[in-house]
């Protein structure tokens, strides 16, 4: 990955540990891994044990207490080597920001370091069947019985659903109406009694795998509600923020991937006589996604700066949400089609990267909300509600 403004020697060192990882011990298995529709959790722990995995969390805990940047070097490189890998990074620093931010110190304790280690997932259960993108238009109800919460209800499109060993359950606790403000957030072990799990079948990410969470009067110490009572959403939410920009760098680090390869192949592949790279249409088409594809990159990883420097990155990280998966998709599909048929079956990893980006399109906010939530930003709430 070419240097940016925001390179350091410690960063740079980083980013060229998290690459020799991706390349030596993701990239290979990256199709073995969609077969199998999980991940190998010896991979995801010597991820851990290198320190990839969420270093933006206390060293207290096992972290590095680094940047937000240093998780968007790091999962940008991780992407390079298997797409679906990066979103175990992805969860885990959403999941543990909100874990560290929110959570009791016996939480913490326990769950932080197994987290930072690769030897947990945790899952993030928000959607349900009558709420994707009216993400407040929730009917999960969790209900307070002395020192437990009971659980009912059902969660859908929850990534790692049947492989998580906990979820941040976002509940309504009040009325209907109370919308955003009668939500609040619990975390749940995965082994309460009363939980049960689906997968689906999806188009792509077999590896992450996605599917429902249901809840049957599920018993949950009342000291595992993150935040305060009816404020969850509010409060906690505001973590996604860090995940889009996070997103973005995955889905950018395998286009750009997807890139090398292609411009690697157009110099030796020939094609009446000379090599592709000799056709415009073939070069220029490459050198515009080129171009993008780094633009959408330093978006990114502003967005992360401003992060790290108390700075508002709200728009920004929308931004960096809405775009790169895009554009990411279109980068692969050029590159798929200049590689041919052999790109189209899975002789190559091209057909499964553009099924992986593509879920991105629609998970963790579509390009709708994004936009919706950048012109709130620039114009204000009041003026964009009418």
């Amino acid at each position: 990955m070419y240097p940016t403004i925001f390179d350091t020697e410690e960063l740079s060192a980083l980013r060229d540990l998290a690459r020799r990882f991706a390349t030596e011990r993701l990239a290979p298995g990256y199709q073995a891994c969609e077969a199998a529709g999980g991940f190998g959790p010896e991979l995801v722990r010597e991820m851990g044990s290198l320190g990839l995995i969420a270093p933006e969390l206390p060293e207290a805990f096992g972290g590095l207490g680094a940047g937000a940047l240093y998780s968007g070097v790091i999962i940008e490189e991780i992407a390079r080597g298997d797409f679906n890998f990066g979103y175990v990074n992805v969860l885990a620093s959403l999941n543990g920001q909100i874990l560290a931010n929110f959570a009791n110190d016996e939480i913490r304790r326990e769950w932080l370091p197994r987290l930072i280690a690769g030897e947990v997932m945790i899952a993030i259960a928000l959607t349900e069947p009558r709420g994707g993108s009216d993400a407040a238009n929730l009917g999960l109800r969790m209900e307070r019985d002395g020192a437990y919460y009971v659980i009912n209800g059902e969660k859908t499109s929850i990534s790692v659903a049947d492989q998580a060993a906990g979820t941040v359950v976002f509940a309504r606790t009040g009325r209907p109406e109370d919308r955003a403000r009668g939500i609040s957030a619990i975390f749940v072990p995965m082994g309460a009694p009363g939980i049960s799990t689906t997968r689906f079948t999806d188009l792509g990410q077999h590896a992450i795998g996605r599917g429902s969470i249901f809840f049957d009067n599920v018993r949950v110490p009342a000291d595992h509600l993150l935040g305060e009572e009816g404020k969850g959403f509010v409060q906690v939410m505001q973590g996604f923020d860090f995940s889009r920009s996070l997103i973005g760098l995955q889905c950018l680090g395998t286009a750009r991937q997807s890139l090398d390869e292609t411009w690697a192949y157009i110099g030796g592949r020939e094609a009446f006589g000379k090599p592709l790279a000799a056709f415009q249409g073939i070069t220029h088409q490459l050198a515009d996604f080129d171009t993008r594809v780094e633009a959408a990159r330093l978006l990114c990883l502003n967005a992360l700066w401003l992060k790290d420097s108390g700075l508002p990155h709200v728009a920004e990280a929308a931004m960096a949400k809405w775009w790169p998966p895009l554009l990411a998709y279109e980068a692969i599909h050029a590159c798929l089609l200049i590689h041919g048929h052999a790109a189209y079956s899975s002789e190559l990893p091209f057909a499964q990267r553009l099924r992986d980006v593509l879920g991105l399109q629609i998970g963790d906010g579509t390009a709708h909300i994004m936009k919706n939530i950048i012109a709130r930003e620039r114009a204000g709430r009041a003026a964009v509600a009418g």
